[in-house]
């Protein structure tokens, strides 16, 4: 027994060593995993973008703006004149956060009544969660510091805090999970499908060997490559339709944008996501090495693409990386209509980054299979 085992794990062993592009993967995947967790997962968010309204201008102000700075909670990324540029910063995705600081700011502190205004993009779950706790906890800090130092300037104890800070999450005011969820998931599920759904259907259709029986026919490769392609995206399209229906008017999620602006975006992510399905195809030489690979894909979309982590609180490097996944231009997208309720005008960058990625990618994707057919 102990021979026939031996036997049929040298066959296997061999078997495996000779598959090596298998074999990369399944090493490879689970060091990727380790990487992307370890930079990319962190539960409290630091150095979020943050616009100022500072009416104020004076000492007391820049002081209270240097401790928000100083905390790593917070990086100043624009200022704005008002409270409602500060909101359209916002909207349009140049920051997460808006503080309005009043023009009595200085007196009021004297006063021991001084209050300031946060403006939370509430469309980012851990954004908003990070920033509501943190915004709270600078300015409770920064009150006790001026109380500490008025109690030693008069020498007797001050009267309660002089800083209270409020704080006013936009668009999901009582910060419910599939608000924030619904957006991200349309985006993640389409890209799965459609990658999936060509990725498999054209390996599997070469190893039965139909593939090059359809290729005696007079049909030439781009032609076979439309129409395998067509019918997925046909219902990726109806699946995106009933996601987003039973979350709208089954969970009551407000859809505040155009619908139909959404599903013509969508459109192009999806064709995005068949054309980096026939790569993966073209990579695969059957359908356990294009498994492996639809994981590693959809791993890094759901890390990096910005689901469920913010993108700007990656490193650098990581950031680049997650650029060069369509989804990443996707989700903001989603979340600025649907949550939002912001126009073309708002998304204009996102949107011609996704056309460029949706062209680049169908011209190596066409390639690429017309090559793997010759």
């Amino acid at each position: 027994m102990i021979q026939r085992i031996g036997a049929i794990l040298q066959k296997e062993l061999i078997q495996l060593l000779r598959d090596r592009r298998t074999l990369a993967v399944l090493i490879f995947t689970p060091l990727l995993q380790l990487v992307l967790f370890g930079y990319a997962v962190h539960m409290t968010v630091t150095h979020i973008p943050m616009v100022v309204v500072d009416q104020s201008l004076d000492v007391q102000s820049r002081a209270y703006l240097d401790n928000l700075v100083s905390s790593q909670y917070f990086d100043i990324t624009g200022w704005a004149a008002n409270q409602a540029g500060a909101a359209q910063a916002i909207d349009a995705g140049q920051a997460r956060v808006g503080i309005i600081i009043p023009s009595d700011f200085g007196t009021r502190i004297q006063q021991g009544t001084a209050e300031v205004l946060f403006l939370v993009d509430g469309s980012d779950m851990f954004t908003s969660q990070s920033a509501y706790n943190a915004a709270n906890l600078v300015a409770q800090e920064h009150a006790i510091q001026l109380k500490m130092a008025e109690q030693a300037s008069q020498g007797r104890p001050a009267a309660g805090l002089p800083l209270a800070a409020f704080v006013r999450v936009l668009y999901n005011p009582d910060m419910k999970d599939l608000w924030f969820v619904l957006p991200g998931m349309i985006a993640i599920l389409l890209q799965q499908e459609c990658v999936i759904l060509t990725a498999l259907g054209v390996v599997r259709e070469r190893e039965n060997g139909t593939l090059e029986q359809i290729l005696v026919t007079p049909i030439r490769p781009m032609e076979l490559m439309i129409g395998k392609a067509l019918p997925n995206l046909i219902i990726a399209m109806i699946n995106m339709l009933t996601i987003l229906a039973v979350g709208v008017f089954w969970f009551k999620v407000p859809f505040q944008g155009d619908f139909w602006l959404f599903t013509g975006l969508s459109v192009i992510f999806s064709l995005a996501g068949l054309g980096l399905g026939l790569l993966i195809s073209s990579a695969s030489e059957n359908q356990r090495q294009a498994q492996q690979l639809l994981l590693a894909v959809n791993m890094v979309s759901l890390i990096l693409g910005g689901t469920f982590f913010p993108a700007y609180a990656m490193p650098q490097v990581v950031q680049w990386i997650g650029k060069l996944i369509p989804v990443s231009y996707f989700i903001p997208i989603s979340r600025s209509i649907i949550n939002k309720g912001v126009g073309i005008s708002f998304l204009w960058y996102e949107t011609l980054a996704l056309a460029a990625f949706v062209l680049i990618i169908l011209v190596l994707a066409a390639r690429a299979f017309r090559q793997r057919l010759d």
